[in-house]
């Protein structure tokens, strides 16, 4: 078997916030001052996902940034206790628009779904009619939501779920959610996987619980252009990060080789309980790793921890795929 990319061998990495809040909805920064502060820190592509609220920033693209057409909506339970928004369990999606050029007065009146939480037939029927529409949808934080096993298990239609997210990782340290991933890819469900920043900007930037510059996620495109970047995103060639680089990932002869920025470790988690791993000895760092596969894995996806903590891990490729080709 020949070399097989799974992270694409061509194009160029670009840094991206897929989660963002500004003025428009509850976030304390506008859109011009979030391009600015992320510009500054090597960001190339924001997804703007006001609450309830679409907008296409087009004034903003420039030759290195591309603002996404996007916007968050929620789908809420009925309180348990009245005024407790803290027990209140919701679903939240993000709406990535992949052709905002049309049917633009369409998509300015924010369609919205309705408020029926238990029933997952009519979400799922939302999320069709939103691919219809143009959109990609990708599940959001779901320990902030409140949500378990039983309220994603039968989603069906989604683009990706938030495998991190730095906002939720501030509120209560339950922001990485690799689990909930996890079980929706074991109940059949092909998605991908982002990590985001979910910024409101409500400290300074310099304060330790700002939102911003967290989680990302680094987008392989031919060219920093809206079509290129949605091609990018709807085939899953990108990876999500809290810090650290994957710079490569292919299949050669029936192995996996990783290559990566100083990290501690490399795992590749499987459908089953079985993990593939690479630790470095206390003190040491690791850049690659290389393991043999033998097709009974399922699924594979890279998840790899540096010196600090922080993760950066890939989508699920499964081996009826990749040994196939």
């Amino acid at each position: 078997m020949g070399r097989k990319y799974l992270l694409p061998n061509e194009g160029t990495y670009y840094k991206a916030n897929l989660h963002c809040h500004t003025v428009l909805s509850d976030g304390h920064l506008t859109a011009d001052e979030v391009k600015k502060v992320y510009m500054e820190q090597g960001y190339s592509i924001i997804a703007f996902t006001d609450h309830r609220k679409y907008a296409w920033h087009k004034e903003l693209d420039q030759e290195d940034f591309l603002a996404i057409a996007a916007y968050e909506v929620d789908i809420n339970d009925f309180e348990k206790r009245k005024g407790d928004f803290s027990r209140l369990q919701t679903y939240h999606l993000n709406l990535y628009d992949t052709k905002p050029w049309e049917n633009s007065e369409e998509k300015e009146k924010s369609v919205l779904p309705e408020r029926r939480y238990r029933d997952i037939t009519y979400i799922n029927g939302y999320i069709e009619e939103m691919k219809e529409k143009g959109f990609l949808t990708c599940y959001n934080h779901p320990y902030w939501s409140l949500q378990t096993y039983d309220d994603y298990k039968d989603l069906r239609g989604l683009f990706a779920m938030e495998i991190y997210n730095h906002g939720c990782e501030h509120d209560g340290l339950y922001g990485f959610n690799p689990q909930s991933y996890d079980e929706m890819l074991r109940t059949g469900q092909r998605l991908f996987c982002v990590a985001t920043d979910d910024n409101h900007n409500c400290y300074p930037l310099e304060h330790p619980l700002s939102d911003s510059f967290g989680g990302f996620t680094m987008i392989k495109a031919k060219k920093l252009d809206y079509e290129n970047v949605m091609e990018a995103l709807q085939k899953g060639e990108f990876y999500y990060s809290m810090g650290p680089q994957i710079y490569d990932l292919y299949v050669e002869d029936g192995y996996l080789y990783i290559k990566t920025s100083d990290v501690e470790k490399i795992f590749v988690v499987q459908e089953g309980r079985n993990c593939y791993k690479e630790v470095a000895k206390p003190g040491e760092v690791i850049t690659e790793a290389k393991f043999r596969l033998t097709g009974q894995e399922g699924y594979i996806r890279i998840q790899c921890r540096d010196a600090r903590g922080c993760f950066a891990g890939t989508n699920a490729y499964f081996l009826e795929n990749i040994m196939s080709i």
